[in-house]
């Protein structure tokens, strides 16, 4: 019983939005035929307005009932309203029953390949989503193992040989402080991904400043790598973007860590955001050795190999952490894109003003 009402339910769904549409374009086509009506006393024209009426319904709403709704109104004002007698219900006309099996096929078929149409358009993008969390899947497993691997060594250094120097003491627990925030950005990542669920409902947007949001990124970004000046361009008057502001400073935190790690000879990032007529458009850019042009086709898909990307100690994949801004950026409506510059790369992102 259960299972009935389900199947019910699923090809006759009901929702204010269809009953608008309906309710429109029914109007339209009974405002068209009076209008016609007015300026030709021939009769015979409402049959194809109504059989496209039925037409529309049935492609712009779910499921099969509003397409048989509308094919009942159709043949009933097409039979009242605009058949002679007019204003009164014959039934012996000639083709009636013709009439309304047309209308009532056009509605079934209609509906049915609108829904095969939607239900592909489903599977396509469920596909992409398991295909999108295998290869996070697979980043996350060497990202993860790796150096968990390293600091299990070195601790395991220290506590085996206690006659380490001072130096080789420290730089053992430099190495361990290493791993352990890079294991941070790992599951911060996994976290964000977690936040941005499967549907973009699940993002919650506010108005925010995006100087703040930067403002928030930088010292820590500054904190661990000192090596690399910074600096920031922002817009003269505030900027307020409708975003998560942590999962957008996510996105920069992974821009910029990107930046320092896999420009290998960058000295500078350069971070800045801009409106750009209905959005506003994030940028990130180092003067270091760019992005290698066989990578660049799968930069985002979470597809890299390990010795595929621009570091050198097998751990430093930047597949994983591109994956989650683009994840990021597209559930906020925005896009990402990278480009290679005459002196390093630029990473931008973009989120709409309006939403």
């Amino acid at each position: 019983m259960r299972s009935s009402k389900f199947s019910l339910s699923r090809l006759l769904p009901f929702s204010g939005r269809d009953l608008l549409i309906t309710g429109v374009i029914m109007s339209c086509a009974v405002g068209l035929c009076i209008l016609l009506r007015m300026l030709d006393s021939v009769e015979g024209f409402a049959s194809p307005v109504f059989v496209l009426a039925v037409l529309l319904i049935s492609r712009l709403t779910t499921g099969y009932l509003f397409g048989l709704i509308a094919s009942v109104l159709g043949v009933i004002c097409v039979n009242f309203i605009f058949t002679f007698p007019y204003w009164a219900f014959d039934l012996t006309i000639s083709g009636y029953p013709l009439t309304f099996f047309t209308f009532l096929m056009v509605s079934i078929i209609t509906s049915t390949l609108t829904t095969q149409s939607k239900q592909r358009d489903r599977l396509r993008a469920e596909n992409e989503k398991e295909k999108m969390r295998a290869n996070l899947l697979r980043s996350v497993s060497h990202d993860i193992r790796t150096p968990l691997t390293s600091i299990i060594g070195a601790t395991s250094a220290l506590l085996e040989n206690p006659g380490l120097s001072t130096a080789e003491q420290r730089e053992l627990l430099e190495d361990a402080r290493d791993d352990a925030q890079w294991l941070i950005q790992v599951v911060e990542n996994l976290l964000s991904i977690t936040r941005i669920g499967d549907e973009q409902a699940h993002i919650t947007k506010g108005p925010e400043a995006a100087e703040e949001v930067i403002a928030g990124v930088i010292p820590k970004f500054r904190r661990r790598y000192p090596q690399l000046t910074v600096s920031v361009e922002v817009p003269d008057t505030l900027l307020l973007v409708p975003m998560d502001p942590i999962l957008i400073s996510q996105v920069l935190s992974n821009l910029l860590e990107n930046a320092a790690i896999h420009g290998k000879t960058a000295t500078h990032v350069h971070l800045s955001v801009q409106p750009e007529g209905n959005f506003a458009r994030f940028s990130v850019r180092d003067n270091g050795a760019g992005i290698p042009e066989k990578v660049l086709p799968t930069l985002f898909d979470g597809t890299l190999k390990h010795n595929e990307t621009s570091s050198g100690d097998g751990k430093r994949n930047m597949g994983l952490g591109l994956s989650v801004c683009l994840a990021i950026v597209r559930a906020h409506g925005g896009t990402l894109e990278a480009q290679n510059l005459p002196e390093g790369a630029e990473f931008s992102f973009t989120l709409p003003l309006e939403g």
